[in-house]
């Protein structure tokens, strides 16, 4: 089970911190992806950190490298997104997923998906 929290209102340039809660068996053989979803737009891949036990990568689309950051809590189990420098087109609702596996990020297919948390960034 997946929880995603911390979206809102921001205004251009500012930051915000989305986090996933991650319940469930076996949390270490996951790797974790956060995906949005913009109006009239598909959903798209925005970054992803790989199983614990996989070597805990983090990896990102050309589009948020160097603004958005991913970071895991083992201990709170818990897949944080620092996002920096946040512009109007980053505007969208974010999910976070859940992928069994060893081998990377997106390389199986996302196995559960949490609820999405509203962001917008405008003045």
């Amino acid at each position: 089970q997946l929880q995603a929290s911390g979206g809102g209102l921001v205004q251009p340039g500012g930051s915000l911190r989305l986090s996933c809660a991650v319940s469930g068996p076996n949390p270490d053989y996951y790797a974790v992806g956060w995906f949005r979803q913009a109006p009239g737009k598909e959903r798209e891949r925005v970054s992803c950190v790989s199983a614990s036990l996989g070597g805990n990568t983090a990896y990102y689309v050309d589009s948020v490298k160097g603004r958005f950051a991913i970071s895991r809590d083992n201990a709170k189990t818990t897949v944080d997104l620092q996002m920096n420098n946040l512009k109007p087109e980053d505007t969208a609702v974010y999910y976070c997923a859940a992928e069994y596996g060893l081998g990377g990020c997106w390389t199986y297919g996302m196995d559960y998906w949490g609820k999405g948390t509203l962001v917008t960034v405008s003045s």
